[in-house]
């Protein structure tokens, strides 16, 4: 990277490597406590490994990256060359990220701008991609943050679980919807809106949440370019299946992602998350 403005996220981004190093983007790993091991989201740990721990009722939380590992990441980046960094990170609701990425910038050795996004997931991978694609055009950093902030106000994020005990657990949702949803016995379809995850709509079996999810994308990217990002968690058949739908009706489908989301989400979903996320360009 012997360049202009740095672009970087942290993992619960859930890039794909090869947009990553086609970017320049460089990722901070959160971190996953599962009992009393401590794990680097995306290295040391797998979707799958956390699946079953969850499945197995093992106790599992996460923590934000420190103000440490995020002062060496800046550093290393400014070795490389860049001239200043915008720093993008999932919601503040959701994760002490930011504010870490915050104290470390103030020592950086290249002034860094530190955005909380509001969002998670590829919808904070789109906005990261749209910084990139700025700093790659010659950008300064104001606008480079603009692009990033542009690419958010206009996303969505949409996601089904099979229950909300998880989401509860991690204090992502009030314990009375979560009890609420149990007592009716209902499948809940969420939406992440100003930074947090509400409740959207609740319908009584999956097979219907699923199959309203998909009209929900579907109403929201309407007909011009899109972006669109299919996740779940252990789950691969029910993302597979939407995502070959969702290339039949939209037609102006632009790049379609489909992955497994990493162990800091998939601790506060469980296994059988599908989620959406729309980004118009």
């Amino acid at each position: 990277m012997s360049r202009h403005v740095a672009i970087v996220t942290d993992s619960t981004a859930y890039l794909p490597q090869r947009t990553m190093e086609r970017h320049g983007i460089t990722a901070v790993p959160l971190t996953v406590v599962l009992g009393d091991q401590a794990l680097e989201e995306g290295t040391e740990i797998s979707a799958r490994s956390l699946a079953l721990a969850l499945q197995k009722r093992k106790p599992v939380t996460t923590s934000r990256p420190s103000p440490e590992v995020f002062a060496e990441t800046y550093r290393k980046v400014a070795e490389a060359g860049a001239t200043a960094i915008v720093s993008l990170h999932l919601s503040a609701e959701f994760s002490g990220t930011y504010d870490a990425a915050v104290l470390a910038a103030k020592d950086a050795p290249v002034p860094v701008r530190v955005v909380d996004t509001g969002m998670v997931a590829m919808a904070l991978g789109f906005c990261a991609v749209a910084a990139a694609e700025a700093a790659e055009a010659g950008d300064p950093v104001e606008e480079v943050v603009a692009a990033a902030e542009k690419r958010a106000a206009g996303t969505s994020a949409y996601f089904y679980v099979d229950t909300l005990d998880y989401l509860r657990r991690g204090g992502r949702i009030g314990a009375a919807q979560a009890l609420l949803g149990s007592a009716l016995a209902v499948k809940p379809l969420l939406k992440l809106d100003g930074g947090r995850i509400d409740m959207l709509e609740k319908v009584r079996t999956a097979s219907k949440a699923i199959a309203r999810l998909e009209e929900i994308v579907v109403e929201r990217a309407g007909t011009g370019r899109v972006d669109i990002a299919v996740h779940h968690l252990a789950a691969p058949d029910r993302a597979s299946d939407l995502a070959d739908r969702l290339r039949e009706r939209l037609p102006g489908l632009g790049e379609l992602h489909v992955s497994e989301v990493g162990a800091v989400i998939g601790a506060h979903t469980g296994p059988g998350l599908l989620g959406a996320v729309v980004s118009p360009r």
